[in-house]
């Protein structure tokens, strides 16, 4: 046991080292510009000064005053961010020596630390095909590893996965709009109800993490596989052309269902490989964001 909670400590210490440099390297003004604050707020007035904008005059303090004097605002910048995270079997599959989890909890970290860093809370919410954990938003380091925990060690109470589910509950418990990353495979059943109502509130992206082999069909010949979520068995023959071209094109179909379906909702979409540098994307999506806002 005491091994087991020395590699935890070790695990996390760098995910934290890793995900902080990113944080505050890549991503450092990123994320400010995609996020921005929900409005401004008045905070003091100032003298006149050259350059000033004379629509930002105060003319009834430079009626009292005799002087030009101008209205300073600021933005009104604390959000929420909420990680809406897949725990589901799924998850686990990896064709590399990196899973699907691994990589969740790296990205789950690095929004984490990208949003305390400017001020914002984090809330976490995992889920299967129910609701596992829920962690209301706060600030703060030691709030961030324990979310980084919460993604890396728990069982999830039940294998299949149910993103609807989900959202619905938050749309119970998150009363305050925030921006919310659903960070998953996908492999789930139609959600587009419950992301329909969520997002006439929230702001919902999608981060779909997905192993190569997922994408592109191995061929092994004859293989046994099994459905981590459902424990079923199958034999397949995986050298089969027609079988290759059929999985490729049922995965390249999903993925563009999924892309429409965040359009409609017009929410945000990151596609992420577990064989590819992730931060580059999310990057790539702040950026994309900040130029369209």
């Amino acid at each position: 046991m005491a091994t087991q909670d020395a590699e935890l400590f070790k695990t996390i210490k760098k995910i934290q080292i890793e995900t902080t440099h990113l944080a505050d390297g890549l991503l450092a003004g990123a994320y400010r510009s995609a996020f921005k604050g929900r409005g401004i707020e008045f905070e003091e007035v100032r003298e006149y000064q050259a350059g000033d904008e004379v629509r930002s005059i105060d003319w009834n303090v430079t009626a009292k005053m005799g002087y030009p004097y101008v209205k300073i605002f600021r933005e009104e910048r604390e959000l929420t961010v909420m990680l809406i995270v897949d725990s589901s079997s799924s998850t686990r599959f990896g064709s590399s020596n990196v899973s699907k989890k691994k990589i969740i909890a790296e990205i789950g970290a690095l929004v984490a630390f990208s949003a305390i860093k400017n001020g914002d809370k984090v809330g976490l919410l995992t889920f299967s095909d129910k609701t596992e954990i829920f962690l209301a938003p706060k600030k703060g380091t030691r709030h961030v590893l324990r979310i980084i925990r919460e993604l890396l060690v728990p069982p999830p109470f039940s294998r299949g996965t149910d993103i609807g589910k989900a959202l619905s509950y938050l749309g119970k418990v998150q009363h305050r709009p925030a921006i919310c990353f659903i960070i998953s495979d996908f492999m789930c059943p139609d959600f587009s109800h419950e992301l329909t109502l969520l997002s006439s509130k929230h702001d919902i992206i999608a981060v779909s993490v997905t192993d190569p082999y997922e994408a592109t069909f191995p061929n092994v010949n004859l293989a046994e596989l099994t459905n981590m979520e459902t424990g079923k068995h199958q034999v397949i023959d995986t050298g089969s052309p027609s079988r290759q071209r059929s999985y490729i094109q049922a995965s390249e179909k999903h993925m563009e269902e999924l892309k429409e379906l965040m359009a409609k909702a017009k929410g945000g979409f990151i596609d992420v490989r577990t064989d590819k540098p992730y931060a580059h994307e999310i990057e790539r999506f702040f950026k994309t964001r900040s130029h369209r806002l």
